[in-house]
């Protein structure tokens, strides 16, 4: 009798729910993440984006028979999207045909030489043992510690909104303090344990785009270094954007409802309660609403003075990440020496981080990242042909003209092409660029930031921009603005987060706060 009465409590507070509704800003991973999450609750979702396709920066864009994904290009830390699907029911595996690649990546360094690393741990060991005696057993140490570090972090504390000083009082958390290396930096931590430059330029160059020098973040993100070595690289057959339509698919089951082409001009805002959004003069009322665009361009755009989190002059205060300049290209010809992922660091790494976050300026000599999906997945490309996808890392804020683009375009072009050994500009069909401006543009990005905040040691945790408005009741935020930060997994934990804490703050659902259940990624035993 006890279970039928529960049952009939439960679906009376579902039925009730769906009287509740809540508005999402942005469909890009945090906002498909935090609209699904919520609905499963029982609200009424819609989520409204400016664009006319979903997905943010993980758009994609099909042109003369080639299929392009505009933005992430990377598949790591896998057990953040099975956390996802997981919460459905589901799994990655149900929407998409995950592949583990083999090489990870390709690192290209001066005079001629690369870098294969290996899909498993035992030829990653092998590898870094002939280019340094003994490097192999402090790579098992280095990976150990994290490990610990991604099984503290990535899988607990990230699930934390984060509002204040008191969720950090956790007892792995001061224990481990020293194991985390919060405190020490990235560089003098790698280089406790390499001394070959080319093996710490492998561990240092996921850095490079977490928004600072390697000196300046915390050796506490060597969790990056774990899950690009000890889980691999992934890649979704048909592309990233594979991700978004099955994260798309899982609301739509929840019963979110999405609306395109659908620019935000303002939050309305009453008695210091968020009440609707205004989009072309119409105004569309909800009780909650969860910001997932550019933290930034919604603070300081879509509300009045007043109700503003942050001052302007908070905002110039904040380190971004990097912006990018790239470049999509067809090519009727297959191209030789290239993997599915390339880092081109035959220049001076240091040099080109400086012009990033030191003395902000294009770099004379830049290092650049190809992506060549092709070389795994035909779809994306006609028979015979490459699919190419080139990023630069640059300054935020840069001046962006179409000279600038074509010089840069020159250069790297050049240089693929000796490196390569073969022809390539001749047997373009098909280029685009984009980059500072663009990201402007289509996405209001704060200063035409690529990545969101710079992962320094001040703007981690809890000293990131609230994921709750302190001045507006009913209205939070999402995405790689705020917690916990930059990049694909992060940005779909802040949505998973945001829908959790809307549902119990706001809608009372949920007593307590609760992390999703993770699946646990294989991963080889042999660190």
């Amino acid at each position: 009798m006890s279970e039928l009465l529960n049952k009939i409590k439960l679906t009376l507070l579902f039925m009730n729910m769906k009287n509740q509704s809540a508005h999402i800003i942005g469909s890009g991973f945090a906002g498909l993440a935090a609209a699904a999450s919520l609905a499963q609750k029982g609200i009424d979702v819609t989520v409204f984006e400016k664009n006319k396709t979903i997905g943010g920066r993980a758009r994609q864009f099909q042109k003369a028979g080639f299929t392009f994904d505009m933005g992430p290009s990377w598949y790591w830390m896998p057990d953040v999207f099975e956390s996802f699907f997981n919460r459905f029911g589901k799994q990655a595996s149900d929407y998409y045909d995950l592949k583990k690649l083999d090489p990870g990546f390709t690192i290209f360094f001066s005079n001629d030489e690369r870098m294969d690393v290996p899909a498993e741990l035992s030829g990653i060991y092998e590898m870094f043992e002939n280019l340094e005696k003994g490097s192999a057993d402090k790579l098992r140490k280095f990976l150990k510690e994290g490990e610990y570090k991604y099984n503290v972090g990535v899988k607990d504390l990230v699930y934390r909104p984060n509002l204040s000083f008191t969720e950090l009082i956790d007892f792995r958390l001061m224990m481990g303090a020293l194991k985390l290396h919060v405190f020490k930096p990235f560089d003098k931590y790698v280089r406790g344990y390499f001394k070959n430059p080319l093996l710490i330029q492998l561990m240092e160059f996921p850095v490079l785009f977490l928004g600072a020098m390697p000196k300046d973040t915390p050796a506490l993100y060597s969790l990056m270094n774990y899950s690009a070595l000890a889980q691999g690289t992934w890649y979704p057959m048909g592309g990233m954007h594979e991700i978004v339509k099955a994260m798309q698919s899982v609301a739509i089951e929840q019963g979110v409802k999405f609306q395109t082409d659908a620019e935000v001009e303002k939050i309305i805002v009453e008695n210091k309660k968020a009440t609707a959004i205004q989009i072309k003069g119409e105004e569309f009322k909800s009780d909650v609403i969860i910001g997932s665009a550019d933290y930034h361009h919604i603070d300081q755009h879509l509300l009045d003075p007043v109700h503003q989190h942050y001052s302007k002059k908070h905002w110039d205060k904040q380190v971004l990440a990097p912006s990018s300049l790239i470049f999509y290209l067809g090519v009727d010809k297959k191209i030789p020496k290239l993997n599915h992922h390339n880092l081109f660091f035959d220049t001076d790494f240091e040099a080109h981080a400086k012009a990033i976050y030191k003395d902000p300026k294009y770099p004379e000599n830049p290092l650049f990242y190809v992506c060549c999906p092709s070389k795994t997945d035909d779809s994306v490309a006609p028979e015979g042909m490459e699919n190419i996808f080139i990023l630069i890392p640059i300054a935020v804020d840069l001046k962006d003209n179409v000279a600038l683009r074509q010089k840069y375009f020159e250069k790297v072009i050049a240089r693929m092409e000796k490196t390569c050994g073969t022809n390539i500009r001749e047997h373009i069909v098909y280029k685009k660029s984009y980059s500072v401006n663009d990201f402007k543009k289509d996405y209001h990005s704060f200063k035409g930031n690529a990545y969101g905040l710079a992962n320094t040691l001040l703007q981690t945790a809890i000293f990131k921009p609230k994921m709750k408005s302190k001045k507006v009741k009913n209205l939070y935020y999402a995405g790689q603005l705020t917690t916990p930060g930059p990049g694909v997994p992060p940005s779909l934990i802040s949505g998973m987060v945001a829908g959790d804490l809307v549902g119990k703050q706001v809608f009372d659902i949920e007593k307590n706060y609760k992390k999703p259940t993770t699946t646990k990624t294989k991963v080889s035993k042999t660190l």
